[in-house]
């Protein structure tokens, strides 16, 4: 990869490279699905240099791309980050490469927002190594078989499948070694790929790296998988709760951080659990913020269906030694790879905002030396509910303590908290406006009896 700061000639190399004639650009939204256009090579190299413009709607619609606000809808600035420069995998002779805002409206954006936070890091003397883990469900059609039917009823694919299954991936094995082919060339290495629990549920762990090419790889995980499946007829569903039946599916983030001397931030031998200061004040810090920022890693009304106590899913500011139950679950099987896993946010989060989030919480804890408490034993759900360190209980409540957040207002700036919080809002109302159509449910219940 090339550095961000370059010449024409640099990028016009890289392309080379690639033996690019194409570039497809992808600028990433709020809920990180990647807006793209394709270009020619020459055209490419020329918007590197001169800069790229696109609509500012994408910061102003919902998930279902409808506006909340009535403004011109100019074009903003924009740059082609060349570092991210790598093949396509749906077509020869072409690249990929990412796009974003820049500038004052470049303030907004979720990408930007964990720049700044790396650069955070870097201030304070780590580098920060990530990866992201996704739980998603194969559907055995297609969007439009799916809409047709009203999204009830979706057809699973691998009906028969178990956790952890060898039949499964025997049986689908071409299927799988396509996906893992087609985020080989686009130079998203998975560190493995298993079936889950339940039908057509699978888990892609990625490998870790450095800075925000962990992000980036996890928003091209989820954007190319999509496109992948349905490329073979099938629907990824990346949603925390398809079924109450069935089981949610994680977004998981590992974080570790390295000193100057790249030595791991997070261990201390001499400790008895094997972690540092450095990593309890991490862990403080993210428990402290977690649930007025709890907006960031979970943006949906669905995200907050998975939540609830006996599914692995945290319910509260908790943290643990080899504890899959707590929402810092710290793994310290060698100094090396002692980390923190962020278990709280689900597969349809962004990647940009809940690292940003993980991230700057914990710096901030690192800063004021906040103490985590001592490490949850056993299971968290029997501990004892404490209402002011409880989280949010659905995205209405989750926006309104986001919005009077002192610390995201500090953190992230009131630019991007205000126009964050105004998308969540606006989404939630959407769902209450839902909620007061008269249900089947109700219908069964209560017609002729009440």
């Amino acid at each position: 990869m090339i550095k961000e700061k370059q010449s024409a000639d640099d990028f016009r190399a890289a392309l080379e490279t690639i033996g690019a004639e194409t570039v497809h650009i992808g600028l990433p939204d709020v809920e990180a699905e990647l807006r793209h256009k394709s270009v020619s090579a020459d055209k490419a190299v020329k918007l590197a240099q001169s800069g790229y413009a696109f609509c500012e709607v994408v910061h102003y619609w919902t998930i279902d791309e409808k506006q909340f606000v009535e403004t011109a809808f100019p074009d903003r600035p924009a740059q082609l980050h060349a570092d991210t420069l790598r093949k396509y995998p749906f077509e020869d002779r072409a690249a990929f490469c990412i796009a974003d805002f820049t500038g004052a409206f470049g303030a907004k954006s979720p990408r930007n927002l964990l720049l700044t936070q790396l650069a955070e890091a870097g201030r304070l003397g780590f580098t920060v190594q990530s990866a992201f883990e996704f739980e998603f469900n194969l559907f055995d059609e297609t969007r439009a078989e799916m809409k047709a039917n009203g999204y009830r009823n979706p057809r699973h694919f691998a009906p028969e499948n178990r956790t952890y299954s060898l039949q499964t991936a025997a049986v689908h094995a071409e299927l799988i070694d396509g996906l893992r082919k087609t985020m080989a060339a686009l130079d998203v290495p998975l560190d493995a790929i298993h079936s889950e629990m339940g039908p057509g549920f699978f888990e892609a762990p990625l490998t870790y790296t450095t800075g925000v090419r962990a992000a980036d790889n996890a928003v091209l995980f989820k954007n190319f998988a999509r496109a992948y499946f349905a490329r073979k007829g099938l629907v990824a569903g990346f949603m925390a709760k398809v079924s109450q039946a069935l089981p949610g599916n994680s977004g998981h983030m590992h974080l570790s951080l390295r000193d100057r001397d790249g030595r791991p931030a997070f261990a201390d031998p001499d400790d008895p659990q094997g972690i540092s200061e450095t990593c309890r004040h991490f862990i403080g810090g993210v428990n402290r913020l977690m649930p007025e920022l709890l907006l960031m890693c979970s943006h949906t009304v669905n995200a907050y269906k998975r939540l609830v106590p006996g599914t692995w899913a945290p319910v509260m500011p908790s943290w643990g030694v080899q504890n899959r139950t707590a929402a810092l679950r710290v793994i310290n099987d060698s100094p090396e790879a002692t980390r923190v896993e962020f278990r709280v946010p689900s597969a349809d989060s962004n990647p940009y905002t809940t690292l940003a989030m993980c991230l700057a919480a914990g710096l901030h804890g690192i800063r004021e030396r906040i103490d985590p408490g001592p490490a949850a034993e056993g299971s968290v759900y029997d501990l004892p509910y404490v209402a002011e360190k409880a989280l949010p209980r659905d995205l209405g409540e989750a926006v309104e303590r986001f919005a009077a957040s002192e610390a995201a207002h500090f953190l992230f700036g009131s630019d991007f908290v205000e126009m964050y919080a105004a998308i969540r809002r606006k989404e939630f109302q959407d769902y209450c406006g839902y909620l007061r159509e008269i249900s089947p449910w109700e219908i069964e219940r209560y017609l002729g009896i009440v």
